[in-house]
C-alpha cells in the first residue's frame, strides 16, 4: 500500500488527480475499521491531517465554512452555539476518542445512511464545498448522497469543508440506538425551525437508502404553524405522521422497518416540541 502525506491543500488535490483511487484519511474512524477488518484494502493512502487549511474555520458571508480537518470536538466547543443542531448530533457520535478524529467531512465521506451528521446538515440546508485541480464547486447537501455509502464526489475531487448557516431559530437532534454510546443509529431525526422566514428543516438517518429531508413535512408544518401561538396537538402528531411516511427503512440486526417508522414519528413530535418551546420562550439551547 502507497502512502502519501501532502503538506498543503494543493498537493493533495494533485496527489488526488495522480491517484484518482487514493482513498483521503483524516480521522481515520470509518477508514481504519475497513482496514483493520480486511473489508477494503486500498492500493493509495491519502493522508489529510497535515493539510493546514482543513483544521480551520471562519465566517463566510452568510455561512459558516468548517473545513473538512475540523473534528467534532471542536465544532462542539467552538461552534455548538452557533451550528446546536450539528453539534448535537456530534456529541452522540462514538466516544470521546473518536470525537477528538472523527470530522462531518468523514461522515459525509463515508455516506451511511445512518451517520449522525447527516440530518442536521440536511434540516440546516448546509452545503458541502468539494474541490479538485480543475475547480470546486459547492454541493447541496440533499444533493450530495445517491445511495448506501455513495456519493457524487468524482474520482478528483476531495472535501474542503462545509458550509452552514449559523442557526436562524432553534435545532434539535434525537436518536435511538440500542444503547447510549458507542452505537450505530437505530434511526436519527434532525429538526431546524427559521421563524423570520416562517420555513421547517428536516433530516431523517438510518431509515432509507440515504440520509433524506421528509419534505412533506416541512411543507405542512410550515403551512400550517401559527408562529405566535402555541402549538396544537393535531399538528404535532400530523407532523409526526408524515416523516414517518418519509422514510423507507428495512429490517436489519438494529430493528425493524416498522420499528423505525413508529420511532421516527416519535422523534418528530417530540423534537417538534422542544424547538416550539424554545422559540416561544425566546431562548435557544444547545443540549
Amino acid at each position: 500500500m502507497e502512502f502519501l502525506r501532502p503538506a498543503t491543500w494543493r498537493e493533495a488535490l494533485e496527489a488526488k488527480a495522480a491517484h484518482p483511487d487514493a482513498t483521503p484519511i483524516a480521522g481515520g474512524t470509518d477508514v481504519m475499521v475497513e482496514l483493520n477488518f480486511d473489508r477494503h484494502r486500498p492500493e493509495v493512502l491519502l493522508d489529510l491531517t497535515t493539510v493546514p487549511e482543513l483544521a480551520e474555520w471562519a465566517p463566510d458571508g452568510d455561512v459558516l465554512r468548517i473545513g473538512a480537518g475540523v473534528p467534532y470536538a471542536r465544532l462542539i466547543e467552538e461552534l455548538g452555539s452557533r451550528v446546536p443542531g450539528l453539534a448535537m448530533a456530534s456529541r452522540t457520535v462514538g466516544s470521546p476518542q473518536i470525537r477528538n478524529r472523527g470530522t462531518v467531512a468523514g461522515n459525509l465521506g463515508s455516506a451511511s445512511p445512518a451517520g449522525d451528521a447527516h440530518p442536521p446538515l440536511l434540516a440546516a440546508g448546509a452545503g458541502v464545498e468539494v474541490e479538485s485541480v480543475r475547480g470546486s464547486r459547492v454541493i447541496p447537501v440533499d444533493e450530495f448522497f445517491t445511495g448506501p455509502k455513495r456519493n457524487v464526489l468524482e474520482t478528483d475531487e476531495l472535501i474542503a469543508a462545509i458550509r452552514i448557516a449559523p442557526a436562524a431559530g432553534p435545532q434539535q437532534f434525537s436518536k435511538v440506538g440500542t444503547r447510549n454510546a458507542m452505537v450505530i443509529a437505530v434511526c436519527t431525526f434532525a429538526i431546524s425551525l427559521d421563524p423570520a422566514g416562517k420555513t421547517v428543516g428536516t433530516g431523517i438517518g438510518s431509515a432509507a437508502p440515504t440520509p433524506i429531508r421528509a419534505r412533506e413535512a416541512e411543507d405542512f408544518l410550515a403551512a400550517e404553524l401559527d408562529w405566535d401561538a402555541p402549538l396544537e396537538d393535531s399538528v404535532a402528531r400530523r407532523f409526526g405522521e408524515l416523516v414517518a411516511q418519509a422514510a423507507s427503512p428495512i429490517d436489519d440486526v438494529r430493528g425493524s422497518a416498522d420499528y423505525r417508522k413508529h420511532a421516527l414519528g416519535v422523534l418528530a413530535r417530540r423534537t417538534l416540541n422542544w424547538t416550539w418551546h424554545e422559540h416561544r420562550s425566546g431562548r435557544q439551547e444547545c443540549a
